[in-house]
């Protein structure tokens, strides 16, 4: 499903009508975090989350950082739920064996990275992760997630869309209430342009901001193109075409996640053919697509960029140097004594 548009525009009738369950939602949220015996892990969790449902970044940030730290030399491995895969893991992912029916969009990406597990029980993955050997686990998503203990905790946030409408589903996008998911970061990646959202202008969380950048994307300047994406927002891709230059001739949205069929395929070739122009799609619509299918569709990859490269890597520094000294979580001004 796509996201409904109140989401994003400021709270209004349906909006209100919903609020009474949004507040169940948050609730219920909350209580199961209070009953929550969370599993601590024997090496360090590195969680990145978001407050939204979709669209906000987070698997970009875990393939940034998964790069980052393995370039150090660190085994970093990932755990992910592997959302709309039907293997449930705790299971390894193998680019080979595996498909996105199988594992998921994200878990693909990220594997061509970094180890990467799959497995809708995060504890179980993490486990399994340790006993392959990591030395650190990369969480993609979980912020919300009582089940296991992180020891820092970032937070995804697009600069433009922010909080939406600062509502809990299903009155708004937010999983939780703003206030509980910052009390429970350590800092906030801010992707994209425009200022920080007032929540954050408010909050001491440490600030990281950083872009996703075109990989490659000078090859689309001045060509026809016909676009096709299923993703959390998949405007912001048409967007990128039409700054890279691109004739963008016809913008087709599809659902975040979406598995195409091969009549919706052809029909995409049949208006790419009528228009005399290329199919293009994202890196995550890209390996949703049959096999069979591939041929002919171009990929306009996008990757973090860090605007502030040494501020990343102060705070890493800073969490390696406490996880040394043997603290359970990663302290700041803004959250010292928190259990993260």
């Amino acid at each position: 499903m796509r996201a409904p548009e109140f989401w994003s525009a400021p709270p209004g009738f349906a909006a209100g009508l919903l609020a009474p369950a949004g507040v169940a939602w948050a609730a219920a949220a909350a209580l199961r975090r209070g009953l929550a015996r969370p599993y601590r892990a024997p090496v360090p969790v590195i969680c990145v989350g978001n407050l939204v449902a979709g669209g906000s970044g987070k698997t970009p940030v875990v393939l940034s950082l998964a790069a980052r730290l393995r370039q150090r030399g660190t085994d970093v491995q990932v755990v992910t739920r592997g959302y709309r895969g039907r293997l449930a893991g705790p299971v390894s992912v193998d680019p080979q064996v595996h498909d996105a029916s199988a594992v998921g969009d994200e878990a693909l990406l990220l594997a061509a990275v970094a180890p990467t597990w799959v497995a809708r029980d995060r504890p179980a993955g993490i486990r399994a992760a340790c006993e392959a050997g990591a030395e650190l686990i990369l969480l993609d998503d979980g912020l919300q997630n009582p089940g296991f203990a992180k020891n820092l905790s970032l937070l995804a946030v697009d600069a433009r869309y922010g909080f939406g409408n600062g509502r809990v589903i299903p009155a708004g996008p937010l999983r939780e209430p703003i206030e509980a998911g910052l009390g429970r970061s350590d800092a906030v990646v801010l992707i994209g342009d425009g200022p920080a959202p007032a929540e954050l202008r408010h909050s001491a969380l440490p600030l990281l901001p950083a872009q996703l950048a075109p990989v490659a994307g000078e090859r689309f300047a001045g060509r026809r193109v016909v676009a096709f994406a299923g993703i959390g927002r998949p405007a912001k891709f048409f967007a990128t075409l039409h700054a890279l230059g691109a004739a963008v001739v016809a913008a087709k949205p599809f659902p975040d996640h979406h598995r195409f069929s091969a009549p919706e395929l052809a029909a995409l070739r049949r208006d790419a053919d009528a228009a005399d122009a290329m199919l293009v799609t994202t890196a995550k619509d890209w390996v949703r697509l049959p096999a069979a299918e591939r041929d002919g569709i171009e990929i306009l990859a996008v990757e973090l960029r860090w605007r502030e490269p040494a501020a990343l890597d102060g705070l890493l520094a800073v969490f390696g140097r406490q996880r040394e000294r043997g603290y359970a979580s990663f302290e700041t001004p803004a959250n010292a004594g928190s259990s993260g």
